[in-house]
């Protein structure tokens, strides 16, 4: 699901498990946490096999979850469960002399995420790799193997890289030797102690310094107050949007929230009107420029995007990105509801955890292409009011009892779930539909986000459930009285019109 990540960082905040969301990629700074604590890594990355970790590496798929052990009294370790650590220094022993500072080397020749083989071709051609142990393996295996008792008789990396370059033409050396020795530093240990991140909130990254990132969006990117899409609009100038099951003939669903998307480029993008900094867009009075990937039908396509012109209150000169915290939240409460086109009197009637999402849906009934459905606005909306309603009976203060009528409305609620939810009834355009409203509302979140959350963010695991909506969609079509779902309870009964009401006007 598209918000899966935004509601696993509210579940890390609502359980006060203490986490940090790095810059870039995370894996070497992960490693050099690990060793600094003496843990063990937990991940499904193979690129973990490579790391020299002190306290092992656990892949998550050899956890055996439903198998926790309960100790006897003599083993006074507590509960756990079953799993697997890979130790880099145990799986060089397999290969005689074969030093761990060569598992990088290993690891780019092989090919990782960035770097292919295709340029190592000739070395695997014409080398005579020692003959793998494993009898029945397959070609690939055999090769792996050949290679680590091959890179065994090495001491240390330069060495080997040297005596692969051999097999090489003499013109592709010096740019084969500069890929290997840049692809080998993923593998070395990060300038970032996470440790200082941990014990007093200071996140800082020499790559974000180079890249001049205000100090504030890097603080909100660690605590995952910020989304890396954030990151990525004002690094990298380029966004890739993420494909849900929606309707291939008709135009993405990320196409509703464009809008959205172009104001926030357009807040993050500004640059100062300065003589020294001024950049040549600026000069040409052209606005910034964001590649957006997503996708055509079934096929990846790469569009450029402009940045939205921001109203007077955010003009270069005043507040660029490094000062928007600055601006009055009553500004910033007000761009965010003109780029969804609300008033805030409208929505002052709904419960401030949900003013955002109810503002996402006015701006996804009016911006939505094919039309909202009355039917669909309906599901939506029932949704809503079931997460509430759930909320309410299930994480209430243990020294506040739920009213019993919400009670009794919450247990006729799950009976209708459990009948209803066995039909699998599918609606592709509907599907669609819920598409673009959950695109809408991940970029309301994301400009919410931006701009200092000026409303309150919503709890996404009560705010949506794909099956419910569908099943309540199709409900509605064949028997209208679902609307009263919720008349146990005055009190979900009375915020169910109240939402459809703001909707309608």
């Amino acid at each position: 699901p598209l918000l899966t990540r935004e509601a696993f960082v509210q579940a890390l905040g609502r359980l006060g498990v203490p986490f940090v969301q790095c810059f870039a990629e995370a894996d070497r700074e992960i490693a050099g946490l690990a060793n600094r604590w003496g843990c063990p890594v937990l991940s499904l990355d193979s690129d973990f096999f490579v790391f020299d970790l002190a306290g092992g590496y656990c892949p998550l798929s050899h956890f055996q979850w439903q198998s926790v052990r309960i100790p006897a009294a003599a083993a006074p370790q507590g509960c756990f469960v079953p799993a697997r650590c890979f130790s880099a220094e145990r799986f060089c022993g397999h290969f005689g002399s074969l030093s761990k500072a060569l598992l990088p080397l290993f690891a780019v020749m092989h090919g990782n995420d960035f770097v292919g083989l295709e340029a190592l071709e000739a070395f695997f051609s014409k080398v005579r790799l020692p003959r793998g142990c494993a009898a029945g393996r397959a070609g690939k295996h055999l090769r792996l193997q050949g290679l680590l008792n091959w890179l065994a008789q090495f001491a240390e990396p330069a060495e080997a890289v040297d005596n692969v370059l051999k097999y090489l033409k003499k013109h592709q050396r010096e740019e084969i030797r500069e890929l290997l020795c840049t692809s080998m530093e993923d593998y070395a240990p990060s300038d970032v102690n996470l440790e200082d991140f941990f014990q007093n909130g200071s996140y800082e990254c020499e790559a974000a310094r180079k890249a001049d990132v205000p100090q504030w969006v890097l603080d909100a990117l660690a605590k995952g107050k910020l989304a890396p899409f954030v990151i990525n609009a004002l690094i990298l100038r380029s966004t890739f949007l993420r494909v849900q099951v929606e309707n291939m003939q008709r135009p993405s669903a990320h196409s509703t929230a464009l809008p959205i998307r172009q104001v926030l480029y357009g807040l993050l993008l500004r640059v100062s009107h300065t003589t020294e900094d001024a950049s040549p867009s600026k000069q040409t009075n052209e606005l910034p420029v964001v590649c957006e990937f997503d996708r055509c039908q079934k096929t990846l396509k790469k569009t450029f995007v402009q940045a939205a012109r921001l109203p007077p209150d955010f003009c270069d000169d005043c507040f660029p990105l490094d000062k928007l915290m600055e601006v009055p939240v009553s500004c910033r409460q007000m761009l965010l509801l003109e780029t969804l086109g609300v008033k805030m009197n409208s929505l002052e009637p709904i419960p401030s955890h949900l003013q955002l999402p109810v503002a996402v849906t006015c701006y996804w009934i009016r911006c939505s292409e094919p039309k909202v459905k009355l039917n669909q606005l309906k599901a939506l909306l029932l949704m809503i009011v079931s997460g509430e309603l759930q909320r309410i009976t299930d994480d209430s203060d243990p020294t506040v009892l739920p009213a019993e009528d919400d009670s009794v409305a919450y247990k006729e609620f799950l009976k209708w779930k459990e009948k209803k939810l066995q039909h699998n009834d599918f609606d592709l355009d509907a599907a669609h539909s819920f598409c673009q409203w959950q695109c809408c509302l991940q970029m309301g979140l994301y400009l919410n986000q931006l701009l200092g959350t000026p409303l309150s963010e919503p709890d996404l695991s009560r705010l949506y459930t794909g099956t419910l909506v569908h099943r309540l969609y199709q409900e509605l079509k064949s028997a209208p009285s679902v609307e009263n779902l919720f008349l146990l309870s005055p009190k979900m009964a009375q915020l169910y019109l109240v939402l459809l009401n703001t909707m309608e006007s």
